[in-house]
């Protein structure tokens, strides 16, 4: 059964799950009754551009995007290279029994990514740290204290199941009430065993609250027996979905480069803006959304859409 604790207080996880996904906690332009009026809400996309090398981009133009919305045009009123709106990430250690052994190196690695997020770009970044086995642990809520992130890592140990997809709805939950970015990593070694949750309740709960999700699967298996290959496939999806990407290293030099091409992602962003107009009648409640390039030689990585109200 899954469960979240916080400050040493075990919680029913089915409640907090009803309560992350609630009217109250759900954006405003998700609860409104169904009305075109969902046209005024400004949607934001954060967009990576990169190479045929795997270069990052950051020299376009507005122009340079092409962005449909439930298949129409639409006109991009933001656009901010290397944007520096404020970051939120929140970090999630599986401490499922089978990660016992590499729980020690990915803690260094950690704290590593701590340490280069909290020195550099804005000073408004923070971090809030998650522990999930069968239960989901905030260990550490949003703030820019490298003593408390590394202490809250100091007592990890590997037991019990994974209730992954709960520690991505909680901490969705928990990072929608943040201004500027909002970004999500997770460190496991495969899929869910134990959450109350699902996969698309999950997905969900990311894409209402505009976070990127990069998963680093850390797998000690490496051929394919013995795996959770539908576990990391629902992982490389919600990566893919909201925007980011799957990293696969091994503990060591491997997992600490996974945390710096987090890093540099995050710090060559671009941010583009638009109020969704002409959208027809039969919009669905997800709006999918596409960017195109000018460029045929670049690709782009971003979210596949968004919740907004379908009309009546």
């Amino acid at each position: 059964m899954g469960r979240f604790r916080h400050q040493g207080r075990a919680v029913n996880f089915s409640l907090l799950a009803a309560a992350a996904l609630s009217p109250a906690l759900i954006p405003l332009a998700a609860q409104q009754a169904p009305s075109f009026k969902v046209n005024v809400k400004l949607v934001r996309l954060l967009v990576n551009v990169k190479d045929a090398h795997g270069a990052l981009v950051g020299s376009l133009q507005s122009s340079d995007f092409s962005v449909y919305d439930c298949g129409v045009k639409q006109t991009i009123s933001v656009f901010e290279r290397q944007t520096e709106l404020p970051l939120s990430v929140a970090v999630l250690i599986d401490t499922s029994g089978s990660t016992g052994k590499d729980l020690r190196y990915e803690v260094t690695s950690v704290e590593k990514f701590f340490r280069a997020l909290i020195g550099e770009g804005n000073p408004q970044d923070a971090v809030s740290l998650y522990s999930f086995n069968y239960e989901v642990v905030l260990l550490q809520n949003f703030t820019r204290s490298l003593p408390r992130l590394n202490e809250s890592l100091r007592y990890l140990k590997g037991s019990g199941g994974t209730s992954l997809y709960d520690a991505i709805v909680l901490s969705s939950r928990e990072v929608s009430r943040r201004q500027g970015r909002h970004v999500i990593v997770v460190v496991t070694d495969g899929g869910d065993t134990t959450s109350r949750t699902t996969y698309p309740e999950a997905l969900e709960a990311a894409h209402l609250a505009d976070a990127v999700i990069y998963p680093i699967l850390v797998v000690p298996i490496p051929n394919d027996a013995g795996r959770n290959l539908g576990g990391e496939h629902a992982l490389a999806t919600i990566a893919s979905g909201t925007g980011g990407r799957v990293f696969e290293p091994s503990v060591g030099a491997q997992l600490d480069q996974a945390f710096a091409d987090i890093l540099r992602d995050l710090r060559t962003q671009y941010l583009i803006g638009y109020y969704p107009r002409n959208l027809p009648a039969d919009s669905p409640r997800f709006h999918p959304v596409r960017i195109e390039l000018s460029r045929t030689d670049l690709r782009l990585s971003a979210r596949t859409g968004y919740y907004g109200v379908a009309p009546e």
